[in-house]
C-alpha cells in the first residue's frame, strides 16, 4: 500500500489506482497569511485541515475504497495519490491521516510527499 501526496501546480498527478483531488471542496490553508508559509509538518496546518468539514469522512471513504481494491481477485499493491494546489498543506495532511487510518487496520503503508518541501507557489 502506497500513498503519494502532491501538488497539481507542480506537475501531473502520479500514477495511482485512486486519485483524490482536494482542491475544490476543502478549505485551503494557503489563503491564510498565518499558514501560507507553513507546511503539513506544522501543527496549525494539520489542525486547520483536519477540522475542515468532510475531511474525516473522505479519509474513511478512501480507506474503504482501498480495502475494496485489496479484496479483489488480483493481488498487488494499491496506490493512492491525493493532491491539492501546492502539495504543502491539504494533500500531505490528508495522506498522513489516511496512512494512520490504514495502519490501524494492520496494513503496511509507504507514505511519500512529492511536493511538500517545494517553495510556496505564488498565485
Amino acid at each position: 500500500m502506497e500513498i503519494v501526496s502532491f501538488g497539481y501546480l507542480h506537475g501531473d498527478s502520479p500514477p495511482a489506482h485512486l486519485t483524490i483531488d482536494l482542491r475544490h471542496h476543502f478549505r485551503d490553508p494557503h489563503v491564510s497569511p498565518d499558514l501560507r508559509y507553513l507546511t503539513a509538518h506544522d501543527e496549525p496546518v494539520r489542525t486547520a485541515v483536519l477540522r475542515t468539514p468532510g475531511i474525516a469522512a473522505l479519509v474513511e471513504a478512501t480507506a474503504g475504497a482501498v480495502m475494496a481494491f485489496l479484496a479483489g481477485p488480483s493481488a498487488g499493491p494499491v496506490i493512492v495519490a491525493d493532491g491539492c494546489a501546492g502539495g504543502r498543506h491539504r494533500a500531505p495532511v490528508f495522506a498522513r491521516d489516511l496512512a494512520a487510518r490504514l495502519q490501524r487496520d494492520g496494513l503496511p503503508v509507504t507514505l511519500h510527499h512529492r511536493d511538500l518541501d517545494k517553495p510556496v507557489v505564488q498565485r
